[in-house]
């Protein structure tokens, strides 16, 4: 069952790591609008005022680029017991599945023990649903989750982002005590 989860919306006192933590997607709205630092050590005690005004944007400015961000927050499919789906990685997911003539697949997420962190993510394309898994359909695609990894990842968010510091399926997750600095494991 598809539910529509409310997104939070974007204010001024919000960090910049914060904004890029919930919605990794909207670290290229911030890099248009001149903030490269998304991902420095600053982003996680400034705030999108603080930020936005040294780089030098006024206060309307600054309300603009507040609005932009808010109207490309992605749609989101899932429920917070689940695993959310945004529909800009379900569109990535079509597009590979359809150049690879695989369209009958679908992606598994997985966690699995390793990385420097503890945990890592694992994706692969996979046929079809196993035994235990859950299955999350979103528009044409679907996305498998075994039951062991479902409880790592209850909640968290799977986004694709395509930045200067690379392009992939990135998942936010809300259970995670501790990444590394790639983000590709967790504790």
């Amino acid at each position: 069952m598809e539910q529509k989860t409310v997104s939070k919306l974007i204010r001024r006192d919000m960090t910049i790591g914060e904004v890029v933590q919930n919605y990794p997607s909207l670290a290229e709205v911030l890099m248009e609008s001149g903030v490269h630092c998304v991902g420095c050590g600053a982003s996680y005690y400034e705030t999108l005022e603080q930020g936005l005004a040294g780089h030098g944007k006024s206060d309307k400015e600054i309300d603009s680029i507040i609005k932009k961000l808010n109207q490309s927050i992605p749609k989101e499919s899932g429920s917070s017991d689940k695993l959310i789906i945004t529909e800009r990685a379900a569109k990535k997911l079509e597009e590979i599945l359809k150049k690879n003539h695989k369209e009958n697949m679908g992606l598994r997420i997985k966690v699995e023990a390793g990385g420097c962190s503890g945990y890592q993510y694992g994706f692969e394309l996979e046929e079809k649903k196993g035994k235990d898994d859950s299955m999350i359909k979103v528009n044409s695609v679907k996305f498998f989750v075994d039951k062991e990894s479902m409880t790592l990842l209850k909640g968290a968010k799977v986004d694709y982002v395509d930045a200067l510091t690379g392009a992939g399926f990135k998942i936010s997750n809300p259970n995670a005590k501790s990444t590394c600095s790639c983000g590709q494991s967790f504790r």
